[in-house]
């Protein structure tokens, strides 16, 4: 009898045990989706529409936005420090992976989307239509004066051409050593390397000649640059996608769905656009976001 009532007790204490746990278990939050970009505008952009999007979704979502250029996102993925980001196939091909450049856009993404699963386990959702490739421009009234149109003509002056762009071009594999490898090695006159945002400052108040731009600058259509032809056409296609690490979309599978209807939206006319909205018009890319998901009904 005695053994009865202290398995009895014993069973009711474990009972209420259990309970505990599984009251404990079901109030934890769930993980936060840990959404990076890098340290330009249009990361800043695309990096709160993936936030965003998730977040009215139910997904929780912590923000590590401005984490620096490739190699850091990069890491931060392979790491389990970060769950997902904006990147850009061509990137993904030259920077990531070290392949031959094409100038098929189906190529590149295959490329890097079959690459990225075999080697990192990392998924390429789909791509946007847009295309911030590499580029360079000019003022039209330098270069008319210079006879520059093409990244050829540019080479041929490169010993009279100061030219302005982000730290990471002068050393990237798809930046300044690239052109020189395609288009002879030249030797520029100056390179002045400049925070992402002071490139188009310093062109058009003449401290340089030749601006490292990308396709959906707002500032191309805005100060009316010449954008120099790739004649050798060394810059494969750019386009942008969510880089995201196959555990998470394990864990919220919703994550692929959401995120692929925004794609189709972020052409390059739109992201020139939106990009002017905050290095032109001084606005926060947040608000530029949220503003572009609200109108285009994908948020209330």
């Amino acid at each position: 009898m005695k053994f009865t009532r202290w398995f009895f007790a014993f069973g009711l204490v474990m009972a209420s045990a259990f309970g505990t746990f599984l009251l404990s278990a079901c109030d934890e939050p769930a993980k936060a989706v840990r959404v990076g970009s890098k340290d330009f505008t249009e990361e800043f952009i695309v990096g709160n529409m993936y936030a965003l999007l998730l977040e009215a979704n139910g997904i929780p979502v912590e923000r590590k936005l401005n984490l620096g250029a490739t190699p850091i996102l990069q890491k931060a993925l392979v790491s389990d420090q970060l769950d997902l980001y904006p990147e850009y196939t061509g990137t993904g091909l030259l920077t990531v992976l070290k392949l031959p450049s094409s100038t098929d856009a189906t190529q590149v993404y295959d490329a890097v989307r079959d690459a990225y699963k075999k080697q990192f386990n990392l998924v390429w959702l789909t791509p946007a239509p847009m295309n911030n490739t590499q580029a360079l421009a000019m003022k039209k009234d330098v270069a008319a004066r210079l006879g520059i149109r093409t990244f050829s003509d540019m080479a041929a002056k490169a010993s009279e051409l100061t030219m302005i762009g982000p730290p990471e071009f002068e050393q990237r594999e798809d930046g300044l050593p690239g052109i020189q490898k395609a288009y002879g090695d030249f030797k520029l006159k100056r390179y002045i390397a400049v925070d992402p945002g002071l490139r188009y400052e310093g062109l058009v108040s003449g401290q340089a000649d030749v601006v490292v731009a990308f396709g959906t600058d707002g500032q191309l259509a805005a100060y009316d640059l010449l954008v120099l032809q790739d004649d050798k056409h060394l810059f494969p296609p750019y386009q942008i996608a969510p880089v995201v690490r196959q555990q998470t979309l394990d864990a919220y599978p919703k994550i692929a769905e959401l995120l692929n209807k925004l794609a189709p939206l972020l052409t390059d006319a739109t992201m020139q656009k939106l990009n002017y909205e905050v290095d032109g018009n001084k606005r926060e890319p947040a608000d530029v976001a949220r503003e572009f998901l609200r109108q285009n009904g994908l948020i209330k």
